[in-house]
């Protein structure tokens, strides 16, 4: 399937129904890819995804969830970034030797799914290409993209709806990433090799400060739902001035997570430190 891009765009959850070509929806993007930076070698992943070599990451501008806290806001909400047609695109992955890379890592891609769908079929990578994403997806679109991706490494953010709607404006959050993250599991159950994940899914959770139950009613639906998943529990945030989130999350606030996380059985994944919230990690835009 081609992407037309003078068709209306309902590719994500927001079905925002604008012709891109004409006018933005709620992504604040146009029919263009465009690309805010690109990290060669990139590490800052999970050990099982940057593997040795780290990745070719690539951050799209713009983002169809646009969290108050968002902590790369220059890219999600400013939309810094240059511009690529799809066939551009393509020729820019193809510029760099991919052999140097664990893998292509696409961070934040959702509203750009159909033209990257196109972009892959041009290209067809012979690394794993990683489709980060924060969760909020269409299942049809995940249906589409499946072919072309490896590993699913995407967020699980928000439990409560009333929480979801007042930082991203999305009352529905659960309910669709619950479902789009049961899809992904269905269509690429992990695999490992020598430490490192072949192809799945990792499921990421956030600890927001002063949302403890909301993180451990999240981990209860991973552990319900999900056989053996692969997870990571990060505590990184870090206030960026906007938002209702104004500090980092507590040494108590991590332990109380963890301890539960350790007693549902979740112990396959990754658990950061309380020194993982620094505005060090994050990129420069």
């Amino acid at each position: 399937m081609w992407y037309n891009a003078s068709m209306k765009c309902n590719s994500c959850p927001r079905k925002c129904n604008v012709d891109r070509t004409m006018q933005t929806g709620f992504c604040r993007e146009g029919q263009d890819i465009r690309i805010a930076k690109i990290i060669e070698n990139f590490k800052w992943e999970e050990p099982c995804v940057s593997g040795d070599k780290g990745a070719l990451a690539i951050f799209f501008s713009g983002c169809n969830l646009r969290c108050q806290f968002c902590q790369n806001y220059e890219i999600s909400h400013i939309g810094k970034g240059q511009s690529y047609s799809v066939s551009e695109f393509a020729r820019l992955l193809e510029s760099y030797n991919l052999n140097n890379y664990e893998s292509i890592d696409l961070v934040t891609p959702s509203h750009f799914s159909m033209q990257i769908i196109q972009a892959m079929k041009l290209v067809k990578p012979k690394v794993k290409v990683v489709w980060n994403s924060n969760g909020y997806e269409s299942e049809e679109v995940i249906k589409l993209i499946a072919p072309h991706v490896d590993i699913f490494l995407v967020d699980l953010k928000f439990y409560d709806p009333n929480l979801s709607l007042r930082v991203a404006g999305a009352k529905d959050y659960f309910e669709v990433a619950g479902k789009a993250i049961k899809l992904m599991s269905s269509l690429k159950p992990n695999k490992f090799e020598e430490g490192k994940l072949v192809s799945g899914v990792l499921i990421r959770h956030l600890i927001l400060p002063g949302q403890v139950k909301d993180s451990i009613k999240l981990l209860n639906f991973i552990k319900e739902n999900f056989k053996q998943p692969c997870v990571s529990i990060m505590s990184q945030f870090t206030p960026t001035g906007r938002g209702e989130f104004s500090r980092k999350i507590t040494p108590l606030e991590l332990k109380t997570v963890l301890a539960h996380a350790e007693r549902i059985g979740l112990d396959n994944g990754y658990f950061q430190d309380i020194t993982s919230a620094s505005d060090c990690f994050i990129p420069k835009f």
